[in-house]
C-alpha cells in the first residue's frame, strides 16, 4: 500500500514538474519573441521607403524595398569606416582599463585587511548621489586636463563608475578570504594575488562587468560631442550617427519650408538603418559572453 501511495506521488510530481517546464518553456519563447519583434520591425522599416512608411506605416517586411537609407548612411564609406575604428579601439582599450581598474578597486575594498576600505567605499557610494555637475566637469576637462579635442576626453570618464565597483566588490566578497591569507603564507605579493587567485576566480564577474563597460563605450556620444570639435575628421560611430539623422532632419524642415519635394529624404527610414548600423556588432558579440553575463549577474544578484 505504502509502494503504490509512493509511486503514485511520484508520477503526480513528475507530471507537474513535466507541467512546469512546458509553462516556463512558453512563456520564455514569447518573451523572446516580444524581445525580437521591435528589432524585426526596426530592420523590416529600415528597407522600406520613404513613401511606404507614410502611406502604410511601420512594418515588419519591407512593402516597397530600398535601401537608399542605407545608400545616404554609407555615402562617404571612409568616414563611417574611420569612425568605427576609432569606437572598437576606444572600447576596446577602454574596457580593458576599466575592467582591470574595477577589478582591482573591488577587490581592494572587500579586504578586511584593509583599514580605509570603509571610508573610500563610503565616498565611492557618494558619488552616485550627488555629482559636481557638468559645469566643473567641461572646466575639468578642457581646462584642467587640457583634453579638448582629445580622444583621452572620451575615454577617461568611463573608466570607473560607482556602480561596477560595488557590483565587483559584491562579487569578489563570494572568494573566501582564507585564499589570500594561504597564498600570502606562501610568499605571494597582493599583485600576484590578485592576478594568479582572484581574477581567475572572477570571470562571470569580469565578462558582465566587462559587457557593462564596452556598450558604455560603444554608445558614447554624449563626451564625444562636448569635447571633439566638428573639425576633427573621424568622430565616434554613435556621434557620426547623429550628426546623419540631424543633418537628414534639417535638410528635410528646410526643404519644408521652402515647399520642395521631401522623397529624396528618407528620415524614418534613415533612423532605423542608423540604428542597425550602430548594434549590429553588439547583437553578434553578445551570444560569445550571453552564458557569463547571466551567471554573473545571477551570482551578484545572491551574494549582494
Amino acid at each position: 500500500m505504502d509502494e503504490t501511495n509512493t509511486h503514485s506521488g511520484s508520477i503526480r510530481t513528475d507530471a507537474s514538474g513535466i507541467a512546469v517546464r512546458w509553462i516556463g518553456t512558453i512563456f520564455i519563447s514569447i518573451f523572446s519573441i516580444c524581445c525580437l519583434l521591435p528589432f524585426l520591425l526596426v530592420l523590416g522599416t529600415s528597407f522600406t521607403s520613404e513613401n511606404a512608411i507614410k502611406k502604410f506605416g511601420f512594418n515588419f517586411w519591407p512593402r516597397e524595398f530600398s535601401t537608399f537609407a542605407y545608400e545616404i548612411v554609407f555615402e562617404n564609406p571612409q568616414l563611417i569606416i574611420g569612425s568605427y575604428v576609432v569606437t572598437i579601439l576606444i572600447t576596446l582599450v577602454g574596457t580593458a582599463l576599466g575592467l582591470f581598474i574595477v577589478a582591482m578597486t573591488g577587490y581592494a575594498l572587500q579586504r578586511p585587511d584593509f583599514e580605509y576600505r570603509n571610508k573610500i567605499s563610503f565616498f565611492i557610494y557618494f558619488t552616485t548621489l550627488f555629482s559636481g555637475g557638468l559645469v566643473p566637469f567641461y572646466l575639468l576637462i578642457t581646462q584642467y586636463l587640457s583634453l579638448k579635442d582629445n580622444y583621452l576626453a572620451v575615454l577617461l570618464p568611463g573608466l570607473l563608475s560607482p556602480f561596477l565597483i560595488i557590483m565587483m566588490k559584491s562579487f569578489v566578497r563570494s572568494i573566501p578570504h582564507a585564499i589570500t591569507e594561504s597564498a600570502k603564507i606562501d610568499g605571494a605579493g597582493d599583485f600576484t594575488i590578485f592576478i594568479r587567485l582572484i581574477l581567475p576566480m572572477t570571470t562571470p564577474a569580469l565578462a558582465t562587468i566587462g559587457l557593462f563597460i564596452a556598450l558604455g563605450y560603444w554608445n558614447e556620444w554624449y563626451n564625444s560631442m562636448l569635447f571633439l570639435s566638428a573639425d576633427m575628421k573621424y568622430r565616434p560611430l554613435q556621434l557620426f550617427l547623429y550628426n546623419v539623422i540631424t543633418s537628414a532632419d534639417y535638410v528635410r524642415n528646410s526643404a519644408a519650408s521652402s515647399n520642395v519635394a521631401l522623397r529624396d529624404v528618407p528620415l524614418e527610414s534613415m533612423k532605423m538603418a542608423t540604428a542597425i548600423v550602430a548594434t549590429g556588432p553588439v547583437i553578434l558579440f553578445y551570444p560569445f559572453v550571453q552564458r557569463y553575463f547571466i551567471k554573473g549577474i545571477t551570482v551578484g544578484a545572491v551574494k549582494g
